[in-house]
């Protein structure tokens, strides 16, 4: 295991403060906020100490209220809201500096029986074929070094691989608002199911809207020529998976307005399982 995938693992040990009541740290990120998906998955964890063993997160709902600040602790709060026969429902809300900056809701599940289909897999390379982020930043010599270095330890804890360029890669063209992503950790982890969920939820929020960048030939942050944030995320688990191991992030954009853009994805497993879909819509502005 790397020591980068150890030190995101620590991140998601929350410190148990009271019943029902925890605390997370933050790291650094590449802008001066707290990682929205770090915050999720927090979140997730949270909620997960608080369900049966024998229930499974099936889906979260979210919104990003406030700016988080990386350098004090988050507070997660968790309210028991129900305990049904086979689902079990949660509500959790991160604080800091007394003030709400992220509300999660999360349903989980008993495993059972019942219809099953899916939309296939769509076609992509194998991953192994791909460039790693290592390998393919440094060619993109219109970007400032300092820039590449803060993705670069942004995302050292998983192997991401873009099947074409990212939106700062090649930008000033309009390119089709659609994106894919190989991603997995940089390590084996052990079998807990929540841990792998909130491994995902944490990737999730990393390139969900590249897409919308895509479609207006924009690069984002790592060029400065777009603003943004996440404003809410939904999650919706369908089939176990691993977060060790491959998974297809096929994502685009069916919209953008009003200041506001939507990315929809699909994630699946390697061998064509579609394991979770994931909505978002966020602030995608062009700097004044």
């Amino acid at each position: 295991m790397s020591q980068a995938l150890q030190s995101l693992l620590d991140l998601l040990d929350l410190e148990q403060i009271e019943e029902n009541i925890f605390r997370g740290r933050s790291k650094s990120a590449v802008v001066p906020r707290v990682f929205g998906g770090q915050v999720a998955a927090q979140a997730l964890v949270a909620a997960g100490r608080t369900v049966p063993d024998d229930r499974f997160a099936h889906s979260l709902h979210s919104y990003f209220l406030r700016t988080g600040d990386p350098g004090a602790p988050i507070v997660y709060t968790v309210d028991r809201i129900g305990d049904g026969r086979s689902f079990t429902t949660r509500r959790v809300v991160a604080v800091q500096h007394g003030q709400p900056i992220f509300h999660l809701s999360a349903s989980f599940q008993k495993r059972e029986e019942g219809f099953d289909h899916q939309t296939p897999m769509p076609d992509a390379p194998d991953p192994a074929t791909l460039p790693t982020a290592e390998e393919r930043l440094p060619t993109y010599e219109h970007l400032d070094p300092d820039v590449v270095e803060k993705i670069l330890e942004a995302r050292a804890a998983v192997d991401v691989r873009y099947v074409d360029d990212p939106p700062y890669g090649r930008y000033g063209e309009p390119r089709e608002p659609r994106s894919q992503v190989w991603f997995r950790t940089n390590g084996k982890l052990a079998d807990d199911p929540l841990l792998h969920v909130c491994l995902a939820t944490y990737v999730s929020d990393m390139t969900l809207l590249d897409s919308i960048l895509l479609a207006h030939g924009r690069g984002g942050w790592a060029v400065g020529d777009v603003v943004g944030a996440s404003l809410d995320h939904a999650m919706w688990f369908h089939r176990p998976f691993r977060a060790d191991e491959w998974l297809l992030y096929d994502q685009e954009s069916p919209s953008a307005s009003g200041g506001r853009g939507l990315g929809q994805a699909r994630i699946y497993t390697q061998d064509g399982q579609l394991a979770i879909s994931v909505i978002q819509e966020g602030v995608v502005r062009v700097p004044r």
